[in-house]
Protein backbone atom coordinates (compact mmCIF):
# COMPACT_ATOMS: atom_id res chain seq x y z
CA UNK A 1 0.00 0.00 0.00
CA UNK A 2 1.05 3.61 -0.46
CA UNK A 3 -0.33 5.71 2.44
CA UNK A 4 2.22 8.51 1.89
CA UNK A 5 3.23 9.58 -1.60
CA UNK A 6 5.83 12.22 -0.83
CA UNK A 7 7.17 14.26 2.09
CA UNK A 8 8.41 17.79 1.51
CA UNK A 9 10.48 20.02 3.81
CA UNK A 10 9.25 23.52 3.02
CA UNK A 11 10.56 26.83 4.39
CA UNK A 12 8.26 28.48 6.96
CA UNK A 13 5.70 25.64 6.66
CA UNK A 14 7.97 22.79 7.73
CA UNK A 15 7.40 19.13 6.83
CA UNK A 16 4.41 18.53 4.55
CA UNK A 17 3.25 14.99 3.80
CA UNK A 18 1.17 14.32 0.69
CA UNK A 19 -1.01 11.26 1.35
CA UNK A 20 -2.54 9.01 -1.26
CA UNK A 21 -5.91 9.39 0.47
CA UNK A 22 -5.75 13.18 0.21
CA UNK A 23 -4.79 13.04 -3.47
CA UNK A 24 -7.62 10.62 -4.30
CA UNK A 25 -10.14 12.72 -2.36
CA UNK A 26 -9.09 15.80 -4.32
CA UNK A 27 -9.35 13.82 -7.55
CA UNK A 28 -12.79 12.53 -6.51
CA UNK A 29 -14.10 16.08 -6.11
CA UNK A 30 -12.47 17.13 -9.40
CA UNK A 31 -14.13 14.24 -11.25
CA UNK A 32 -17.48 14.97 -9.60
CA UNK A 33 -17.11 18.64 -10.55
CA UNK A 34 -16.55 17.87 -14.22
CA UNK A 35 -19.40 15.35 -14.42
CA UNK A 36 -21.84 17.68 -12.66
CA UNK A 37 -20.82 20.57 -14.95
CA UNK A 38 -21.65 18.40 -17.94
CA UNK A 39 -25.04 17.43 -16.53
CA UNK A 40 -25.95 20.98 -15.51
CA UNK A 41 -25.21 22.16 -19.04
CA UNK A 42 -27.35 19.37 -20.51
CA UNK A 43 -30.24 20.41 -18.25
CA UNK A 44 -29.95 24.03 -19.36
CA UNK A 45 -28.46 25.28 -16.10
CA UNK A 46 -25.34 27.34 -15.47
CA UNK A 47 -22.42 24.86 -15.32
CA UNK A 48 -20.71 27.16 -12.81
CA UNK A 49 -23.31 26.01 -10.28
CA UNK A 50 -21.22 22.88 -9.94
CA UNK A 51 -18.58 24.76 -7.97
CA UNK A 52 -21.09 26.04 -5.40
CA UNK A 53 -22.74 22.65 -5.02
CA UNK A 54 -19.48 20.79 -4.53
CA UNK A 55 -18.24 23.42 -2.07
CA UNK A 56 -21.37 22.79 0.00
CA UNK A 57 -20.86 19.03 -0.34
CA UNK A 58 -17.18 19.31 0.68
CA UNK A 59 -17.71 21.43 3.78
CA UNK A 60 -20.89 19.70 4.88
CA UNK A 61 -19.49 16.25 4.08
CA UNK A 62 -16.32 16.67 6.16
CA UNK A 63 -18.21 18.14 9.11
CA UNK A 64 -20.93 15.48 8.94
CA UNK A 65 -18.46 12.61 8.57
CA UNK A 66 -16.42 13.77 11.55
CA UNK A 67 -19.45 14.41 13.79
CA UNK A 68 -20.91 10.99 12.96
CA UNK A 69 -17.58 9.38 13.91
CA UNK A 70 -17.36 11.38 17.14
CA UNK A 71 -20.84 10.36 18.29
CA UNK A 72 -20.39 6.76 17.13
CA UNK A 73 -17.27 6.55 19.35
CA UNK A 74 -18.57 8.65 22.22
CA UNK A 75 -16.55 6.79 24.86
CA UNK A 76 -13.30 7.74 23.08
CA UNK A 77 -14.55 11.29 22.51
CA UNK A 78 -15.17 11.82 26.23
CA UNK A 79 -11.58 10.76 27.00
CA UNK A 80 -9.94 12.83 24.25
CA UNK A 81 -12.40 15.28 22.62
CA UNK A 82 -9.82 17.45 20.84
CA UNK A 83 -7.90 14.43 19.56
CA UNK A 84 -11.09 12.89 18.15
CA UNK A 85 -12.21 16.12 16.50
CA UNK A 86 -8.91 17.06 14.88
CA UNK A 87 -7.39 13.68 14.03
CA UNK A 88 -7.01 12.71 10.38
CA UNK A 89 -8.89 9.49 10.99
CA UNK A 90 -12.60 9.10 11.53
CA UNK A 91 -14.53 10.16 8.44
CA UNK A 92 -17.67 8.00 8.26
CA UNK A 93 -19.42 7.82 4.88
CA UNK A 94 -23.01 8.04 6.07
CA UNK A 95 -22.21 11.03 8.24
CA UNK A 96 -20.50 12.59 5.24
CA UNK A 97 -23.55 11.86 3.09
CA UNK A 98 -25.95 13.53 5.54
CA UNK A 99 -23.67 16.52 6.07
CA UNK A 100 -22.91 16.85 2.36
CA UNK A 101 -26.60 16.65 1.46
CA UNK A 102 -27.35 19.41 3.96
CA UNK A 103 -24.59 21.59 2.50
CA UNK A 104 -25.82 21.06 -1.07
CA UNK A 105 -29.45 21.81 -0.15
CA UNK A 106 -28.40 25.06 1.51
CA UNK A 107 -26.44 26.06 -1.59
CA UNK A 108 -29.37 25.25 -3.88
CA UNK A 109 -31.80 27.21 -1.74
CA UNK A 110 -29.36 30.12 -1.69
CA UNK A 111 -29.42 30.14 -5.51
CA UNK A 112 -33.23 29.70 -5.56
CA UNK A 113 -32.98 26.63 -7.81
CA UNK A 114 -34.99 23.41 -7.98
CA UNK A 115 -33.64 20.85 -5.50
CA UNK A 116 -34.93 17.74 -7.39
CA UNK A 117 -33.58 18.98 -10.74
CA UNK A 118 -30.09 19.76 -9.46
CA UNK A 119 -30.05 16.55 -7.43
CA UNK A 120 -30.52 14.66 -10.72
CA UNK A 121 -27.54 16.52 -12.17
CA UNK A 122 -25.41 15.46 -9.19
CA UNK A 123 -26.41 11.78 -9.12
CA UNK A 124 -23.89 10.44 -11.69
CA UNK A 125 -21.17 12.68 -10.24
CA UNK A 126 -21.78 11.27 -6.75
CA UNK A 127 -21.38 7.69 -7.97
CA UNK A 128 -18.20 8.41 -9.94
CA UNK A 129 -16.64 10.55 -7.21
CA UNK A 130 -17.35 7.93 -4.56
CA UNK A 131 -15.62 5.26 -6.65
CA UNK A 132 -12.49 7.42 -6.97
CA UNK A 133 -12.50 8.26 -3.27
CA UNK A 134 -12.63 4.58 -2.32
CA UNK A 135 -9.39 4.02 -4.23
CA UNK A 136 -7.82 6.33 -1.64
CA UNK A 137 -9.13 4.09 1.14
CA UNK A 138 -7.51 1.10 -0.57
CA UNK A 139 -4.16 2.86 -0.95
CA UNK A 140 -3.98 3.68 2.78
CA UNK A 141 -5.33 0.29 3.86
CA UNK A 142 -8.49 1.58 5.52
CA UNK A 143 -12.02 0.11 5.59
CA UNK A 144 -10.94 -3.39 4.59
CA UNK A 145 -12.92 -6.57 5.13
CA UNK A 146 -12.92 -9.83 7.04
CA UNK A 147 -10.19 -12.47 6.67
CA UNK A 148 -10.36 -14.65 3.57
CA UNK A 149 -8.26 -17.40 2.04
CA UNK A 150 -9.70 -16.86 -1.45
CA UNK A 151 -7.71 -15.48 -4.39
CA UNK A 152 -9.18 -11.99 -3.85
CA UNK A 153 -7.57 -11.65 -0.40
CA UNK A 154 -5.09 -8.82 0.16
CA UNK A 155 -2.93 -8.19 3.22
CA UNK A 156 -2.53 -4.67 4.63
CA UNK A 157 0.66 -4.80 6.73
CA UNK A 158 0.80 -0.99 6.82
CA UNK A 159 -2.94 -0.43 6.88
CA UNK A 160 -4.89 1.89 9.13
CA UNK A 161 -4.74 -0.24 11.19
CA UNK A 162 -2.69 -3.16 9.81
CA UNK A 163 -4.75 -6.28 9.05
CA UNK A 164 -3.20 -8.31 11.86
CA UNK A 165 -5.06 -11.03 13.72
CA UNK A 166 -4.87 -8.90 16.85
CA UNK A 167 -6.45 -5.84 15.25
CA UNK A 168 -9.17 -7.92 13.64
CA UNK A 169 -9.94 -9.53 16.99
CA UNK A 170 -9.75 -6.54 19.29
CA UNK A 171 -10.54 -3.53 17.08
CA UNK A 172 -13.25 -5.09 14.91
CA UNK A 173 -14.55 -8.03 16.91
CA UNK A 174 -13.82 -10.51 14.11
CA UNK A 175 -13.61 -14.18 15.08
CA UNK A 176 -10.05 -15.34 14.33
CA UNK A 177 -8.77 -18.83 15.36
CA UNK A 178 -6.96 -18.68 18.71
CA UNK A 179 -3.99 -20.54 17.19
CA UNK A 180 -3.11 -17.50 15.06
CA UNK A 181 -0.84 -15.01 16.94
CA UNK A 182 -1.98 -11.40 17.25
CA UNK A 183 1.03 -10.22 15.21
CA UNK A 184 0.17 -12.32 12.13
CA UNK A 185 -0.84 -10.21 9.13
CA UNK A 186 -3.88 -11.78 7.47
CA UNK A 187 -5.33 -11.48 3.98
CA UNK A 188 -8.73 -9.82 4.00
CA UNK A 189 -11.49 -8.93 1.58
CA UNK A 190 -10.49 -5.73 -0.29
CA UNK A 191 -13.93 -4.22 0.29
CA UNK A 192 -12.65 -0.83 -0.91
CA UNK A 193 -12.20 -2.32 -4.40
CA UNK A 194 -15.60 -4.01 -4.21
CA UNK A 195 -17.08 -0.56 -3.66
CA UNK A 196 -15.02 0.95 -6.48
CA UNK A 197 -16.35 -1.65 -8.91
CA UNK A 198 -19.98 -1.41 -7.81
CA UNK A 199 -19.94 2.39 -7.72
CA UNK A 200 -18.54 2.55 -11.26
CA UNK A 201 -21.32 0.20 -12.34
CA UNK A 202 -23.87 2.48 -10.66
CA UNK A 203 -22.37 5.45 -12.50
CA UNK A 204 -22.73 3.67 -15.85
CA UNK A 205 -26.36 2.78 -15.08
CA UNK A 206 -27.18 6.37 -14.12
CA UNK A 207 -25.35 7.74 -17.16
CA UNK A 208 -27.28 5.39 -19.43
CA UNK A 209 -30.69 6.19 -17.89
CA UNK A 210 -30.32 9.96 -17.64
CA UNK A 211 -32.42 11.89 -20.09
CA UNK A 212 -36.19 12.16 -20.41
CA UNK A 213 -37.05 11.11 -16.86
CA UNK A 214 -39.32 12.68 -14.23
CA UNK A 215 -37.54 15.35 -12.20
CA UNK A 216 -35.93 13.81 -9.14
CA UNK A 217 -36.14 10.24 -10.49
CA UNK A 218 -32.44 9.82 -11.27
CA UNK A 219 -31.29 10.97 -7.84
CA UNK A 220 -33.86 8.68 -6.22
CA UNK A 221 -32.44 5.78 -8.22
CA UNK A 222 -28.94 6.67 -7.01
CA UNK A 223 -30.19 6.59 -3.41
CA UNK A 224 -31.59 3.09 -3.89
CA UNK A 225 -28.52 1.78 -5.73
CA UNK A 226 -26.02 3.35 -3.32
CA UNK A 227 -27.91 1.89 -0.38
CA UNK A 228 -27.92 -1.54 -2.05
CA UNK A 229 -24.19 -1.36 -2.75
CA UNK A 230 -23.33 -0.49 0.84
CA UNK A 231 -25.73 -3.10 2.23
CA UNK A 232 -23.97 -5.84 0.24
CA UNK A 233 -20.42 -4.71 1.04
CA UNK A 234 -21.14 -4.58 4.78
CA UNK A 235 -21.38 -8.38 4.88
CA UNK A 236 -17.67 -8.51 3.99
CA UNK A 237 -16.45 -5.53 6.06
CA UNK A 238 -14.50 -5.91 9.30
CA UNK A 239 -16.91 -4.12 11.63
CA UNK A 240 -17.64 -4.01 15.34
CA UNK A 241 -21.12 -2.43 15.21
CA UNK A 242 -23.29 -5.44 14.37
CA UNK A 243 -26.00 -4.36 16.77
CA UNK A 244 -28.93 -5.91 14.94
CA UNK A 245 -28.12 -9.60 14.71
CA UNK A 246 -26.08 -10.08 11.56
CA UNK A 247 -26.73 -6.51 10.37
CA UNK A 248 -24.53 -3.48 11.00
CA UNK A 249 -25.72 0.02 11.76
CA UNK A 250 -24.68 1.00 8.22
CA UNK A 251 -26.92 -1.73 6.80
CA UNK A 252 -29.90 -0.43 8.75
CA UNK A 253 -29.25 3.03 7.30
CA UNK A 254 -28.79 1.43 3.86
CA UNK A 255 -32.23 -0.18 4.06
CA UNK A 256 -33.71 3.22 4.92
CA UNK A 257 -31.98 4.76 1.89
CA UNK A 258 -33.24 2.00 -0.38
CA UNK A 259 -36.79 2.47 0.89
CA UNK A 260 -36.57 6.25 0.53
CA UNK A 261 -35.14 5.96 -2.98
CA UNK A 262 -37.86 3.57 -4.16
CA UNK A 263 -40.56 5.76 -2.59
CA UNK A 264 -39.26 8.92 -4.25
CA UNK A 265 -38.91 7.16 -7.62
CA UNK A 266 -42.55 6.06 -7.50
CA UNK A 267 -43.65 9.48 -6.32
CA UNK A 268 -41.83 11.34 -9.09
CA UNK A 269 -43.15 8.91 -11.72
CA UNK A 270 -46.72 9.27 -10.42
CA UNK A 271 -46.38 13.04 -10.41
CA UNK A 272 -45.16 13.03 -14.00
CA UNK A 273 -48.10 10.84 -15.10
CA UNK A 274 -50.58 13.15 -13.34
CA UNK A 275 -49.06 16.22 -14.98
CA UNK A 276 -49.16 14.52 -18.39
CA UNK A 277 -52.82 13.55 -17.93
CA UNK A 278 -53.76 17.19 -17.22
CA UNK A 279 -52.21 18.43 -20.46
Amino acid sequence: MYPELITLDLPLIGRLTITSFGVMMALAFLVAYQVSRSELGRLGKDPELAGDLLLGALIGGIVGAKLYYVFLNWDLTVRDPLGMLFSRAGLVWYGGFLGGATGVILMIRRRAESIPLLADALAPALAFGYAVGRIGCFLVGDDYGRPTESWVGIAFPQGAPPSTAGNLRHAFGVSVPASIPDSTVLQVHPTQLYEVGMSLLIFLVLWRLRGDRPTGWLFSLWLALAGTERFIVEFFRAKDDRFFGALTLAQIISLCLIGLGVYLMRRSSAGARTAQART
